[in-house]
């Protein structure tokens, strides 16, 4: 039997018709029989095919809002705005806007006090040499349906302090630490975060210089030093990476971690703005390689206690720090979440009475981020960061020692005006966590606790790993990083100063709702020396 084309216009036509009609048809019927047989959820056993829609829209709900619904100064955790904020300096180093800012004016919030005559780009004190190799993406067309770019190699600043502004940290230990970027990466954890997404960040910290990056509690990796970049070494309750098989601390690990060139100081982290317990690992982000930094068994989930062992109030705790750096000759800081004005008060009288503390303290915000915490905790914790920062600065020079410590600020400061208010406030270094994820990929899917990011970042699975392309993301870590020092430093000369290693109250200034003005410097002095009230 010979078939002629109308045999086969046919056929076509009858699978045609089964595939698009008949075998979806089935299909409807099965999956609106077994909704209306379930008992879990009502409304797909009352109205399946309205009930699967309601399902569907909900799960693609973080998606509709964040690329069509929400407005470009309303996303959270980041906006619109702030997620630009951050990609036009990573891939293009350039943060210019059009037509004026976006900001409410209206509303109570702090603002740079500009110079009537600002200083000249000559007369910054900068460290500019030498150039860094960089790449960095030029546009050739961008339309509706067709954008073309190319990535070419740039030439590009360092704009690091110079030697006489630079931050050194420990001046009296055998190994101080001295830093001429005053932007750093704050404690992300490899096991948080993948391989590729920490041996991204590190070659582009590195390239930049002056930096450093922090491990998180995670402990130190091999993928840590492949750039070549200045590391402190974060210990939390877990002691991941300075611990024995039995949880015990370790000092041989602790000496063995500190003969590392490029560790350069140690952090004990007693909190964190996002969570205030300890940390958090799934179950299937422990590899093998992690559970082996770690000393832990691997693919069993981690839940690291929401404390130390090794001490319990300050006079013990400020003994675990001195023990650590006299064995290892580097500076000790400790990561706190402040809670109140009063809490503060017992570390800084204790600094002033026993003459020992820490080397440096780092403030975290509740505003930071996290891969993992409870809501409650996140929400409704602990201070946010300019609250938290101006607490403890007032509360060290009450006590007469904050020349004795420095304060490390985190908490959302991603852009050069936010950083300038908080050292403003009273910080003298920045640390950054998120907006760092966003240069290597993030999408803030806020999917990081389930091992499942899209885009390759907070997930050790090799496969989705395999997004993120370690030689093409470590350029825009590079290049963020350079183009928020170069703006620190523009900002700098709008205020009249030669560095922004020299801000300090009185260059930041407050307007109320009602639009009065106050100098942050005004403010504080309030707070320090209210004014007498005569009885009446």
């Amino acid at each position: 039997m010979e078939w002629n084309i109308l045999d086969w216009i046919l056929l076509s036509t009858i699978i045609l018709i089964v595939t698009i009609i008949i075998v979806p048809l089935i299909l409807f019927v099965f999956l609106y029989l077994k909704d209306r047989s379930q008992h879990q959820h009502a409304i797909l056993r009352n109205f399946p095919l309205l009930g699967k829609l309601r399902y569907i829209l909900e799960k693609m709900g973080p998606e509709l809002r964040q690329y069509l619904f929400d407005q470009d100064r309303s996303g959270k955790p980041f906006s619109r705005d702030d997620y630009r904020d951050i990609i036009m300096p990573a891939k293009y180093q350039k943060n210019m806007i059009g037509f004026g800012s976006r900001r409410d004016f209206e509303e109570a919030d702090f603002y740079v006090q500009n110079a009537m005559f600002p200083k000249q780009q000559a007369e910054l004190e900068v460290d500019n040499q030498p150039l860094i190799d960089s790449k960095v993406y030029q546009i050739k067309e961008d339309n509706l349906f067709n954008r073309k770019e190319t990535f070419q190699d740039n030439q590009i600043k360092p704009w690091l302090l110079t030697d006489e502004h630079a931050i050194v940290l420990g001046p009296q230990c055998r190994h101080p630490f001295t830093v001429k970027g005053l932007v750093g990466m704050s404690a992300m954890s490899y096991g948080a975060l993948g391989d590729h997404a920490i041996a991204a960040l590190s070659k582009g910290i590195g390239m930049a210089g002056g930096s450093w990056m922090n491990t998180g509690e995670g402990g130190l990796s091999d993928h840590h030093l492949q750039g070549n970049t200045d590391i402190i070494a974060q210990i939390g309750p877990g002691l991941f990476g300075v611990r024995t098989k039995s949880g015990e601390f370790s000092w041989d690990l602790l000496k063995e971690k500190s003969e590392i060139p490029q560790v350069k100081a140690f952090e004990l982290k007693l909190a964190q703005g996002a969570k205030t317990r300890g940390g958090h690992v799934a179950a299937e982000k422990v590899t093998e390689e992690i559970a082996a930094i770690r000393n832990v068994e691997p693919y069993q989930e981690i839940d690291s206690p929401n404390r130390f062992h090794e001490f319990h109030d300050v006079p013990s705790l400020f003994d675990f720090i001195d023990k650590i750096r006299n064995h290892t000759g580097l500076p000790v800081g400790m990561k706190v979440v402040i809670g109140g004005n009063q809490s503060f008060e017992e570390i800084a009288q204790y600094m002033r009475d026993s003459g020992t503390g820490p080397d440096f303290i780092t403030v975290d915000g509740s505003e930071g981020g996290t891969g993992a915490t409870f809501q409650e905790l996140a929400d409704r914790v602990g201070l946010p960061i300019k609250s938290a920062v101006m607490i403890v600065d007032q509360t060290l020079k009450k006590y007469g020692v904050r020349d004795r410590v420095k304060v490390i600020a985190s908490g959302k400061l991603f852009t050069a005006d936010r950083i300038a208010v908080l050292l403003g406030m009273g910080a003298d270094l920045i640390n950054i966590a998120r907006a760092f994820m966003i240069t290597v990929g993030c999408i803030m899917a806020q999917i990081c606790h389930t091992n499942r990011c899209p885009v390759g970042v907070a997930t050790t699975d090799t496969k989705l790993q395999q997004a993120l392309v370690v030689d093409e993301k470590c350029y825009r870590t590079l290049n963020f990083l350079v183009t928020l020092r170069e703006s620190l430093f523009r900002i700098s000369a709008a205020a009249g100063l030669v560095s922004p290693s020299e801000f300090n109250a009185s260059h930041i200034a407050y307007t109320d709702a009602y639009h009065q003005v106050r100098s942050l410097s005004e403010l504080l002095d309030r707070v320090e020396n209210p004014p007498a009230h005569s009885m009446t």
